[in-house]
């Protein structure tokens, strides 16, 4: 991924308004991992990620930023949050499941590279099968005319079968009842193995069972089997590892929830530390046991993001604050903010319904006062209630097209407008009441 900061910034900008400085910062932080995988290894080694630490309110745009980077890249990445992992010796996912997670990923990434790197020997080896049911060989000894009419007709049936004109016949193949891959990241390393080797025994017992299937559904069960004959996994398994090592990114949601306050009594939830502590060593670097490979964590790039209403950046250990030394605060949307998000996105909220309701045959129009008034309306929730950022958007603009989405089989060939009128009149009431606005919007 050789994109230049602002080439990453003028990216997130067709999808996210605003937050400059957390784009810059993640532009740069990504760019110098391309950067150091241009120098010697010496060199290579000695240069650790700067992490980042993301802060902000509720839907500003942390975790959208997170996900258009996941679409963004060629690089392995994952999304956890915080809250969901404990302290080792209480129940639930260990902080290390987190790397275990990239791992994965990272084969998943690599896997579909390499199938799509050899999918003509892929659909070459399918189709081979497929035809070998449908036009059986001819028996040893046949005449050359016999060869050259089974020539004409296998070069026809490929054709027909590449163009789906066979989907529907059905056919006999062998379906292994092997009992697949384990995939599970919270499983311990160790827990795999035993686990792999138990399946191995069951799958060296097991035969594979002859099926009756459509032309069609023999063509993807066959692709998984030609994906274990013609790739390499092993190939795959260190090319992976490497990925994850030198460029994998771990997007730490909901930091916060793991910060125990000064004001707090820290054995009311003495795991909270106790994940801070477990999370210092991988994101300093350590190595960390996965099914595929010990993976080292040094050069893995770790975003952690929080919105702090109720702890501060200061709360958590001083060795894990120190791992982040990019610190990036995100504004709190203003009125103007959350118009620009309706209106000039990719794939803004508006262009979502106008989408959805064209597939009933429904033009959705929004005159301009009427999006600035939901704009409005939305600012105004945001600050008499929690503020929720954009998120509050969804509830305003589905209130107001409740009614229209609700009967849009009956409009079909329409087109409606949404007016500053009708916004007012769906939202004014509930605004208005403070109280009732806090169940509504």
């Amino acid at each position: 991924m050789d994109m230049t900061p602002k080439e990453i910034v003028a990216y997130l900008d067709r999808y996210i308004i605003g937050q400059y400085e957390a784009k810059k910062a993640i532009g740069i932080a990504l760019r110098n991992r391309y950067r150091r995988m241009q120098l010697e290894d010496e060199m290579q080694e000695e240069i650790m990620p700067k992490n980042i630490l993301m802060i902000g309110t509720t839907g500003v745009g942390k975790t959208e930023i997170a996900r258009r980077l996941s679409k963004m890249m060629s690089l392995p990445f994952v999304k956890v949050e915080a809250s969901k992992y404990t302290e080792v010796g209480f129940v639930g996912r260990d902080v290390e499941s987190m790397v275990r997670d990239l791992v994965m990923a990272a084969v998943n990434m690599v896997k579909a590279e390499h199938k799509e790197k050899n999918i003509s020997a892929i659909d070459d080896y399918v189709q081979k099968k497929i035809i070998e049911k449908l036009l059986p060989p001819l028996p040893s000894g046949a005449s050359e005319q016999k060869k050259e009419d089974y020539e004409r007709s296998h070069a026809r049936m490929k054709q027909k079968l590449i163009d789906g004109e066979l989907d529907d016949l059905k056919i006999e193949i062998e379906i292994s009842k092997g009992m697949g891959e384990i995939n599970d990241a919270t499983m311990p390393p160790e827990m795999i193995k035993v686990q792999e080797s138990f399946m191995k025994i069951l799958s060296a017992k097991s035969e594979s069972i002859k099926k009756e299937v459509t032309v069609k559904e023999a063509k993807e069960a066959l692709k998984t089997e030609a994906s274990e004959n013609l790739l390499d996994f092993e190939a795959i398994k260190a090319e992976a590892l490497e990925r994850a090592e030198n460029s994998g990114i771990i997007f730490v949601d909901e930091i916060d929830k793991v910060a125990v306050s000064a004001k707090s009594q820290s054995r009311q939830d003495p795991s909270k530390e106790g994940v801070q502590r477990d999370l210092l060593p991988i994101v300093e670097g350590s190595d960390v046991n996965t099914k595929y490979g010990v993976i080292k964590t040094n050069h893995i790039l770790f975003i952690a993001a929080g919105a702090f209403h109720l702890t501060k950046p200061s709360d958590l250990i001083p060795e894990l604050q120190g791992r982040f030394p990019l610190r990036v605060e995100l504004s709190s949307l203003s009125e103007e903010t959350l118009y620009k998000i309706l209106t000039q996105p990719a794939t803004s909220l508006l262009k979502q319904y106008e989408a959805l309701l064209s597939t009933e045959g429904v033009t959705l129009e929004f005159e301009d006062e009427a999006i600035k008034e939901m704009a409005k309306i939305s600012q105004l929730a945001n600050e008499k209630m929690e503020d929720i950022g954009a998120r509050r958007l969804h509830t305003v603009l589905e209130r107001v097209i409740e009614e229209i989405s609700f009967t849009a089989d009956e409009h079909k060939g329409e087109t409606i407008t949404i007016t500053k009128d009708l916004v007012q009149e769906k939202l004014d009431e509930v605004a208005n009441d403070e109280d009732l606005s806090r169940y509504i919007l």
